[in-house]
């Protein structure tokens, strides 16, 4: 195993390569307005971008040229050294995708005359079938917030609405206070690529949003004027000090809840309970265009890999209670 085959050694190894030199950060920086400017990607793809991009540049130090002249062999060196390292599959895909969209800008503005990447062949990636909790545990998850505290309110109404809705994590902790309309009973939401959608709260869900809205929100915000975000919009859900939770915040709490319903935390995920969300209205016979929709997928063929969950689903229940399964 290597040395550096933990998260925390591999973060450690990456703060000892040297700083990202000028002129490496004015390369990424004009491709990354560029991307935005032509693609209108979401903050947290434009970061990832930059973060592997700057990983190469940090690593390659200047040397021949730095990140502006590297070449095929400097990134089969560079792909090399993380995966002796520990990186994972899914991890060097993504620095993949990164390097393909920067090359492929520099070839448009004519400061390349080949593309380095283009002979690299992807990692295997496993195909990994989304986890999806029963319905009973998700009705065990959304009644263990203590609903007599204004966070634990709080806490009901995000899972509400998150489950309700098929939210992502992103999506749910920046949803500004705006983004709601209770009366025709939708929500309008921003997901990737900054694409919007409308889509149904759904009777429970509505119900534990305007309950926090009512009972809760006002107390954690007092007489305290809530400062709306980088992007201008008032945040819905607050931590006591006024902010929107952090992901990582958020999905800590998830844990606490899953502990308490008796559900083991290491099967909930990031995208749990949308996965759940997904998985449910399949086995209810929802259609998969309309679950295209729900879910914000750009292509139907993401969509479709829930239809393996719920076939996986299917199989299972054939097996248990047919007299020949």
């Amino acid at each position: 195993m290597s040395d550096a085959s933990t998260p925390a050694l591999r973060r450690q190894l990456v703060q000892q390569l040297p700083p990202l030199r000028d002129a490496d950060n004015v390369l990424i920086q004009r491709f990354l307005d560029a991307i935005w400017a032509e693609q209108g990607l979401a903050q947290a793809s434009l970061d990832s971008y930059r973060r592997d991009l700057e990983g190469v540049a940090r690593w390659r130090d200047g040397a021949a040229g730095g990140l502006a002249a590297i070449d095929r062999a400097g990134l089969f060196d560079y792909l090399a050294w993380r995966a002796r390292h520990g990186w994972s599959p899914r991890s060097n895909a993504r620095l993949l995708s990164a390097l393909r969209a920067f090359f492929a800008d520099a070839l448009r503005r004519g400061q390349r005359s080949e593309d380095p990447s283009v002979l690299l062949d992807p990692p295997r990636l496993p195909r990994l079938l989304p986890k999806a909790l029963a319905e009973s545990q998700i009705e065990a998850l959304l009644d263990a917030p203590d609903i007599d505290t204004p966070l634990g309110l709080r806490d009901r109404a995000m899972l509400e609405l998150m489950y309700a809705a098929g939210l992502r994590v992103s999506e749910l902790v920046q949803l500004p206070a705006n983004a709601v309309n209770l009366r025709q009973g939708v929500l309008r939401v921003t997901g990737k690529g900054s694409k919007e959608r409308l889509v149904p709260l759904g009777e429970e869900s509505q119900h534990w949003l305007e309950r926090y809205l009512a009972e809760s929100r006002p107390l954690l915000a007092g007489k305290r004027a809530v400062p709306a975000g980088a992007d201008g919009a008032v945040p819905m859900f607050l931590d006591p000090s006024l902010h929107p939770l952090s992901r990582q915040q958020f999905w800590a709490l998830v844990k606490k809840y899953a502990a308490l319903a008796g559900i083991d935390p290491v099967r909930i995920s990031p995208h749990g309970l949308r996965h759940s969300f997904a998985t449910h209205l399949l086995n209810h016979g929802a259609d998969l265009r309309a679950l295209q929709m729900l879910l914000g997928h750009s292509s139907l063929s993401t969509t479709q890999i829930y239809t393996l969950v719920a076939r996986e689903h299917l199989q299972k229940l054939h097996a248990r209670h047919h007299p020949r399964g």
